[in-house]
C-alpha cells in the first residue's frame, strides 16, 4: 500500500530543493504519494496566514510530512513556524544526525557518527510568561522542566540506540547550575538509564560537552539533552561534518512525524538553482526509515556518499561547478541502480 506523504515546498530556496528531493525517490520507484500542503511566507501570500487549517489537517491526516525551510516573518504572531508546528503535534523529539562525509569542507571528514536527540517542546523555547517590564530595563521567561517530558525523551534516545545497535548514550545537562531545571533531567534521565543495562551511559556538563565534540566527536554516539542546549549542540555538531547543508533534521511525536532540512531558506540564492539539496535528501532518509523502508534509507544514503565520492554535478558550496537538479539526478542514478 503506497504511502501519502504531506509535502511543504516552503519558502526561498525550499521549492528547489524539494524538487530535488522528489526527483530522487521518485527515481528509486518508492510508490510514495505527495500531498501538497503550504507553509510559511508562500501561504502568507496565498491563504493570508502562516499556518492554514487545511495544512493542519493534512498534515495530521497523512501523519508524515517532509517539510523545506520556512520563513517566520518578523513582527507579530508566531515566534518560530517551526516552534508552532511542535506544540500543535506534540512533536516532543527532535532528532539531528551528524556523520562525516567524503569531499566536504569539515575538519573531521571521517570518524564522526553521532545522533542528537532534543527534547522539542519544553525549557526555553516554549515562550512561557514572557515579559517586559514597563522600563525596558528587564526582560523575564519561565523555564520549565517536566518529568513526563524528560521522560519521554530520554526514553526515545536509548530506546532509538537499543533499535539502531549504538552502544552509548551521552547525558548532557547543566545541573551543577541550574539545580533545578536541569537537576530534574539529570535525575529523570539516571532512573531511565538503568533500565537499559546494556547500554553504556555517561553524564556530561554542557559546556565541556561542546569542547568535548570540537576536540574528539568519535566519542560519542546518542547524545540526550534539553531543548536549549540540544538546538546549539546539534548546529556544533553540523559544523563538524561540513555544515548545515549535510544536515538533516526528523521531529517525531506520538502520532505524527515531520522531516526536514534544517538550514535557512537562504533568500540570497533563491532561484539560483545552487542549492545544495543533501540537507532535505537525508531528511527524506530518515523519513524511509520512519515509514519501515530501511534498505531503502541505507540506499539513498550510500547513494550520496558515492557522488560526493566521485565528485559528480557537486553544488558549489561543496566545491563543484553542478546545480541543484544536477547533482539531485547523479544521486537518483546511483540511487536507483
Amino acid at each position: 500500500m503506497p504511502h501519502t506523504i504531506t509535502v511543504i515546498r516552503g519558502d526561498g530556496i525550499g521549492p528547489e530543493i524539494m524538487d530535488a528531493t522528489l526527483h530522487v525517490l521518485d527515481a528509486m520507484g518508492l510508490g510514495l504519494v505527495y500531498e501538497e500542503a503550504d507553509a510559511g511566507m508562500a501561504a502568507l501570500d496565498k491563504h493570508g496566514e502562516l499556518l492554514p487549517q487545511a495544512s493542519m489537517d493534512s498534515i495530521r491526516k497523512n501523519k508524515v510530512a517532509l517539510k523545506s525551510p520556512l520563513t517566520t516573518p518578523v513582527g507579530g504572531g508566531f515566534s518560530s513556524i517551526n516552534v508552532e508546528l511542535r506544540k500543535r503535534f506534540d512533536l516532543y523529539a527532535n532528532v539531528r544526525p551528524a556523520i562525516s562525509f567524503p569531499n566536504t569542507r569539515s575538519r573531521f571528514p571521517t570518524g564522526v557518527d553521532l545522533i542528537t536527540v532534543r527534547e522539542n517542546t519544553e525549557g526555553a523555547y516554549s515562550a512561557e510568561g514572557q515579559e517586559v517590564s514597563a522600563d525596558g530595563d528587564t526582560a523575564t521567561s519561565i523555564t520549565r522542566t517536566t518529568r513526563k517530558g524528560s521522560e519521554r525523551i530520554v526514553r526515545y534516545a536509548f530506546d532509538l540506540a537499543r533499535r539502531t545497535g549504538r552502544k552509548k548514550v551521552t547525558i548532557v545537562h547543566k545541573a551543577n547550575i541550574l539545580k533545578s531545571t536541569s537537576g530534574l533531567f539529570l535525575k529523570v534521565a539516571r532512573e531511565v538509564a538503568a533500565q537499559y543495562p546494556e547500554i553504556e551511559c555517561n553524564e556530561l556538563i554542557v559546556d565541556n560537552t561542546c569542547m568535548q565534540l570540537v576536540m574528539r566527536p568519535e566519542q560519542f554516539d546518542v547524545i540526550v539533552t534539553t531543548n536549549l542546549f540540544g538546538d546549539i549542540i546539534s548546529d556544533l555538531c553540523a559544523g563538524l561534518v561540513g555544515g548545515l547543508g549535510l544536515a538533516p533534521g526528523a521531529n517525531i511525536g506520538e502520532d505524527v512525524a515531520i522531516f526536514e532540512a534544517v538550514h535557512g531558506s537562504a533568500p540570497d540564492i533563491a532561484g539560483k538553482g545552487i542549492a545544495n539539496p543533501c540537507a532535505l535528501l537525508l531528511g527524506a532518509a530518515q523519513m524511509l526509515d520512519h515509514l519501515g523502508m530501511p534498505e531503502k534509507a541505507t540506499k539513498l544514503r550510500e547513494a550520496i556518499v558515492a557522488t560526493l565520492e566521485a565528485k559528480d554535478s557537486l553544488t558549489p558550496d561543496l566545491g563543484g561547478t553542478g546545480d541543484t537538479m544536477s547533482f539531485a539526478k547523479a544521486i537518483a542514478t546511483r540511487a536507483a541502480a
